[in-house]
Protein backbone atom coordinates (compact mmCIF):
# COMPACT_ATOMS: atom_id res chain seq x y z
CA UNK A 1 0.00 0.00 0.00
CA UNK A 2 1.40 3.46 -0.85
CA UNK A 3 2.62 5.78 1.89
CA UNK A 4 -0.03 8.05 3.39
CA UNK A 5 0.13 11.74 2.50
CA UNK A 6 0.99 14.05 5.38
CA UNK A 7 -0.11 17.70 5.11
CA UNK A 8 1.50 20.39 7.26
CA UNK A 9 -0.23 23.66 8.16
CA UNK A 10 0.78 27.03 6.78
CA UNK A 11 -0.11 30.17 8.68
CA UNK A 12 -2.26 32.75 6.93
CA UNK A 13 -3.40 36.14 8.26
CA UNK A 14 -7.01 37.06 7.61
CA UNK A 15 -6.63 40.64 8.82
CA UNK A 16 -6.40 42.57 12.11
CA UNK A 17 -3.74 40.12 13.33
CA UNK A 18 -6.12 37.13 13.16
CA UNK A 19 -4.12 34.13 11.97
CA UNK A 20 -5.25 30.66 10.88
CA UNK A 21 -3.56 27.37 10.05
CA UNK A 22 -4.48 26.28 6.53
CA UNK A 23 -4.26 22.61 5.52
CA UNK A 24 -6.35 22.60 2.32
CA UNK A 25 -5.85 23.38 -0.45
CA UNK A 26 -2.16 22.50 -0.47
CA UNK A 27 0.52 22.03 -3.09
CA UNK A 28 0.20 18.29 -2.55
CA UNK A 29 -3.59 18.02 -2.60
CA UNK A 30 -6.54 20.22 -3.49
CA UNK A 31 -9.32 18.33 -1.74
CA UNK A 32 -10.39 15.37 0.39
CA UNK A 33 -13.83 14.20 -0.69
CA UNK A 34 -15.85 17.39 -1.26
CA UNK A 35 -13.72 19.41 1.20
CA UNK A 36 -11.34 21.74 -0.62
CA UNK A 37 -10.63 24.27 2.13
CA UNK A 38 -9.63 23.60 5.75
CA UNK A 39 -8.73 26.35 8.23
CA UNK A 40 -8.03 25.89 11.93
CA UNK A 41 -8.07 29.05 14.05
CA UNK A 42 -7.14 29.43 17.73
CA UNK A 43 -7.35 28.79 20.49
CA UNK A 44 -6.75 32.53 20.73
CA UNK A 45 -7.64 35.12 23.35
CA UNK A 46 -8.88 38.46 22.10
CA UNK A 47 -8.65 41.59 24.20
CA UNK A 48 -11.47 44.09 24.79
CA UNK A 49 -10.27 46.33 21.96
CA UNK A 50 -9.46 43.59 19.43
CA UNK A 51 -11.63 43.49 16.32
CA UNK A 52 -11.64 40.15 14.51
CA UNK A 53 -14.90 40.76 12.62
CA UNK A 54 -15.05 39.41 9.07
CA UNK A 55 -16.76 42.09 6.97
CA UNK A 56 -19.26 41.19 4.21
CA UNK A 57 -17.68 39.21 1.38
CA UNK A 58 -19.01 36.98 -1.44
CA UNK A 59 -18.88 33.29 -2.35
CA UNK A 60 -20.00 31.20 -5.31
CA UNK A 61 -20.05 27.47 -6.08
CA UNK A 62 -19.43 26.09 -2.59
CA UNK A 63 -20.81 25.47 0.88
CA UNK A 64 -19.12 26.88 3.97
CA UNK A 65 -19.07 24.68 7.09
CA UNK A 66 -18.39 26.43 10.42
CA UNK A 67 -17.71 24.51 13.66
CA UNK A 68 -16.58 26.07 16.94
CA UNK A 69 -14.85 24.51 19.94
CA UNK A 70 -14.89 27.80 21.92
CA UNK A 71 -16.34 31.26 21.52
CA UNK A 72 -19.22 32.64 19.50
CA UNK A 73 -19.79 34.60 16.30
CA UNK A 74 -22.78 36.23 14.67
CA UNK A 75 -23.51 35.15 11.10
CA UNK A 76 -25.50 37.46 8.82
CA UNK A 77 -26.07 36.93 5.10
CA UNK A 78 -27.81 38.39 2.07
CA UNK A 79 -30.76 35.99 2.36
CA UNK A 80 -31.68 37.74 5.61
CA UNK A 81 -30.45 35.01 7.97
CA UNK A 82 -29.07 36.16 11.32
CA UNK A 83 -27.64 33.27 13.36
CA UNK A 84 -25.48 33.14 16.47
CA UNK A 85 -22.88 30.39 16.02
CA UNK A 86 -21.80 28.59 19.20
CA UNK A 87 -19.62 25.55 20.05
CA UNK A 88 -20.80 22.14 18.88
CA UNK A 89 -23.27 23.32 16.21
CA UNK A 90 -22.92 22.83 12.46
CA UNK A 91 -23.56 25.87 10.31
CA UNK A 92 -23.82 25.06 6.60
CA UNK A 93 -24.14 27.94 4.15
CA UNK A 94 -24.64 27.07 0.49
CA UNK A 95 -23.42 29.86 -1.78
CA UNK A 96 -24.64 28.36 -5.04
CA UNK A 97 -24.91 31.11 -7.66
CA UNK A 98 -23.76 33.67 -5.13
CA UNK A 99 -24.13 34.91 -1.56
CA UNK A 100 -22.62 37.62 0.63
CA UNK A 101 -22.15 37.10 4.36
CA UNK A 102 -20.26 38.41 7.38
CA UNK A 103 -19.18 36.98 10.73
CA UNK A 104 -18.97 39.45 13.59
CA UNK A 105 -18.43 39.39 17.34
CA UNK A 106 -21.81 39.26 19.13
CA UNK A 107 -22.63 42.50 20.93
CA UNK A 108 -22.62 40.83 24.36
CA UNK A 109 -18.96 39.79 23.88
CA UNK A 110 -17.64 43.13 22.66
CA UNK A 111 -15.42 45.14 24.99
CA UNK A 112 -14.33 42.10 27.02
CA UNK A 113 -11.70 39.38 26.93
CA UNK A 114 -12.94 36.41 24.91
CA UNK A 115 -11.58 33.18 23.45
CA UNK A 116 -12.07 31.76 19.98
CA UNK A 117 -11.26 28.29 18.61
CA UNK A 118 -12.74 26.45 15.67
CA UNK A 119 -12.64 25.10 12.14
CA UNK A 120 -13.77 26.63 8.86
CA UNK A 121 -14.29 24.39 5.81
CA UNK A 122 -15.46 24.78 2.27
CA UNK A 123 -17.20 21.90 0.52
CA UNK A 124 -17.48 21.88 -3.26
CA UNK A 125 -20.92 21.53 -4.81
CA UNK A 126 -21.66 18.97 -7.52
CA UNK A 127 -21.47 20.62 -10.93
CA UNK A 128 -25.26 20.37 -11.34
CA UNK A 129 -25.74 22.36 -8.09
CA UNK A 130 -23.15 25.09 -8.54
CA UNK A 131 -25.80 27.62 -9.62
CA UNK A 132 -28.47 26.64 -7.09
CA UNK A 133 -30.16 29.21 -4.87
CA UNK A 134 -28.16 30.30 -1.81
CA UNK A 135 -29.28 29.10 1.63
CA UNK A 136 -28.19 28.71 5.24
CA UNK A 137 -28.89 25.81 7.62
CA UNK A 138 -28.12 25.80 11.36
CA UNK A 139 -28.04 22.48 13.23
CA UNK A 140 -27.69 22.94 17.02
CA UNK A 141 -25.23 20.87 19.01
CA UNK A 142 -27.98 18.93 20.80
CA UNK A 143 -29.32 17.63 17.46
CA UNK A 144 -26.06 15.93 16.46
CA UNK A 145 -25.53 12.27 17.46
CA UNK A 146 -22.88 11.49 20.08
CA UNK A 147 -21.68 8.00 20.95
CA UNK A 148 -19.11 6.38 23.26
CA UNK A 149 -16.95 3.68 21.74
CA UNK A 150 -13.47 2.24 22.39
CA UNK A 151 -12.46 5.00 24.87
CA UNK A 152 -13.57 7.65 22.39
CA UNK A 153 -16.42 10.15 22.33
CA UNK A 154 -17.56 10.52 18.72
CA UNK A 155 -19.81 13.34 17.49
CA UNK A 156 -21.28 12.61 14.05
CA UNK A 157 -21.37 16.10 12.57
CA UNK A 158 -22.11 15.19 8.94
CA UNK A 159 -22.81 11.84 7.33
CA UNK A 160 -23.13 8.42 8.96
CA UNK A 161 -20.78 6.51 11.31
CA UNK A 162 -21.08 3.76 13.92
CA UNK A 163 -24.79 3.33 13.23
CA UNK A 164 -25.65 7.01 13.75
CA UNK A 165 -26.59 9.56 11.11
CA UNK A 166 -26.32 13.35 11.30
CA UNK A 167 -29.45 15.34 10.37
CA UNK A 168 -27.31 17.78 8.33
CA UNK A 169 -28.33 17.62 4.65
CA UNK A 170 -25.60 17.63 1.99
CA UNK A 171 -25.52 17.63 -1.82
CA UNK A 172 -23.02 14.73 -2.09
CA UNK A 173 -21.70 11.91 0.16
CA UNK A 174 -19.87 13.68 3.00
CA UNK A 175 -18.35 12.55 6.30
CA UNK A 176 -17.28 14.79 9.19
CA UNK A 177 -16.58 13.51 12.71
CA UNK A 178 -15.33 15.17 15.91
CA UNK A 179 -13.58 12.56 18.08
CA UNK A 180 -12.26 13.00 21.62
CA UNK A 181 -9.82 10.18 22.34
CA UNK A 182 -8.76 9.09 25.81
CA UNK A 183 -5.73 7.06 26.84
CA UNK A 184 -5.94 3.57 25.39
CA UNK A 185 -8.37 4.44 22.59
CA UNK A 186 -8.39 1.95 19.70
CA UNK A 187 -11.11 2.93 17.24
CA UNK A 188 -11.79 1.39 13.81
CA UNK A 189 -12.51 4.13 11.30
CA UNK A 190 -15.75 4.29 9.28
CA UNK A 191 -15.51 3.90 5.52
CA UNK A 192 -15.66 6.68 2.94
CA UNK A 193 -14.28 6.98 -0.56
CA UNK A 194 -11.71 9.52 0.63
CA UNK A 195 -10.75 10.35 4.23
CA UNK A 196 -8.29 12.47 6.17
CA UNK A 197 -7.62 12.92 9.89
CA UNK A 198 -6.48 16.13 11.59
CA UNK A 199 -4.87 16.41 15.04
CA UNK A 200 -6.56 19.40 16.67
CA UNK A 201 -4.44 19.28 19.83
CA UNK A 202 -2.71 16.09 21.03
CA UNK A 203 -0.92 13.52 18.89
CA UNK A 204 -2.71 10.38 17.71
CA UNK A 205 -1.67 7.11 16.07
CA UNK A 206 -2.79 5.14 13.02
CA UNK A 207 -1.82 1.49 13.38
CA UNK A 208 1.04 2.72 15.55
CA UNK A 209 2.19 5.54 13.22
CA UNK A 210 2.21 8.78 15.25
CA UNK A 211 0.68 11.93 13.78
CA UNK A 212 1.82 15.11 15.52
CA UNK A 213 -0.56 17.86 16.64
CA UNK A 214 -1.75 20.29 13.92
CA UNK A 215 -0.96 17.86 11.10
CA UNK A 216 -3.32 16.15 8.66
CA UNK A 217 -2.88 12.66 7.29
CA UNK A 218 -4.72 11.57 4.14
CA UNK A 219 -5.63 7.89 4.15
CA UNK A 220 -5.23 5.60 1.18
CA UNK A 221 -8.52 4.60 -0.39
CA UNK A 222 -9.80 1.29 0.95
CA UNK A 223 -7.49 0.97 3.95
CA UNK A 224 -8.93 0.14 7.37
CA UNK A 225 -6.54 1.56 9.98
CA UNK A 226 -7.17 1.75 13.71
CA UNK A 227 -7.10 5.13 15.42
CA UNK A 228 -5.40 5.35 18.81
CA UNK A 229 -3.79 7.72 21.28
CA UNK A 230 -1.36 7.52 24.17
CA UNK A 231 -3.23 10.32 25.94
CA UNK A 232 -6.08 12.73 25.44
CA UNK A 233 -6.38 13.95 21.85
CA UNK A 234 -9.03 15.64 19.76
CA UNK A 235 -9.13 14.41 16.15
CA UNK A 236 -11.46 15.35 13.33
CA UNK A 237 -12.16 13.17 10.30
CA UNK A 238 -13.26 14.64 6.98
CA UNK A 239 -14.09 12.82 3.79
CA UNK A 240 -16.62 11.65 1.29
CA UNK A 241 -16.95 11.30 -2.46
CA UNK A 242 -14.59 13.43 -4.59
CA UNK A 243 -16.21 15.92 -6.94
CA UNK A 244 -13.32 16.55 -9.32
CA UNK A 245 -11.00 19.50 -9.84
CA UNK A 246 -12.26 22.98 -9.03
CA UNK A 247 -10.90 26.38 -10.00
CA UNK A 248 -10.42 28.59 -6.95
CA UNK A 249 -9.77 32.32 -6.74
CA UNK A 250 -10.21 34.29 -3.52
CA UNK A 251 -13.66 33.26 -2.19
CA UNK A 252 -14.90 31.85 -5.48
CA UNK A 253 -15.03 28.18 -6.50
CA UNK A 254 -16.28 26.74 -9.78
CA UNK A 255 -15.77 23.92 -12.25
CA UNK A 256 -15.55 26.68 -14.91
CA UNK A 257 -12.79 29.28 -14.93
CA UNK A 258 -14.95 31.78 -16.81
CA UNK A 259 -17.56 31.64 -14.02
CA UNK A 260 -14.96 32.84 -11.53
CA UNK A 261 -14.04 35.74 -13.81
CA UNK A 262 -17.72 36.67 -13.96
CA UNK A 263 -18.00 36.56 -10.16
CA UNK A 264 -14.96 38.80 -9.80
CA UNK A 265 -16.52 41.32 -12.19
CA UNK A 266 -19.85 41.13 -10.36
CA UNK A 267 -18.26 41.82 -6.97
CA UNK A 268 -16.17 44.67 -8.34
CA UNK A 269 -19.37 46.21 -9.75
CA UNK A 270 -21.37 45.45 -6.55
CA UNK A 271 -23.94 43.32 -8.38
CA UNK A 272 -24.26 40.78 -5.53
CA UNK A 273 -27.24 41.12 -3.16
CA UNK A 274 -26.10 42.94 0.00
CA UNK A 275 -26.39 41.82 3.62
CA UNK A 276 -29.31 43.79 5.12
CA UNK A 277 -28.08 46.60 7.37
CA UNK A 278 -24.41 46.28 6.36
CA UNK A 279 -22.47 49.05 4.62
CA UNK A 280 -18.93 47.67 4.89
CA UNK A 281 -17.43 45.14 2.47
CA UNK A 282 -14.16 43.38 1.67
CA UNK A 283 -12.76 44.68 -1.64
CA UNK A 284 -11.71 42.27 -4.38
CA UNK A 285 -7.95 41.61 -3.88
Amino acid sequence: MPERSLLLPRETELGAGFRVRRLLPSARRQAVGPFLFFDHFGPVEAGPDDNHDVRPHPHIGLSTVTYLFEGAMLHRDATGVVQRIEPGAINWMTAGRGIVHCERTPDDLRGRVRRSHGLQRWAALPEADEEMSPSFAHTPAAALPQIERDSTTVRVLIGEAFGERSPVATRSPTLYLDMMLREGAALPLPAAEQRALYAVDGAFTLDGQEIAPLQMVVLNEGETPRLGAAGAARVVLIGGAPLGHRFMAWNFVSSRKERIVQAQDDWRAMRFDAVPGETEFVPLP
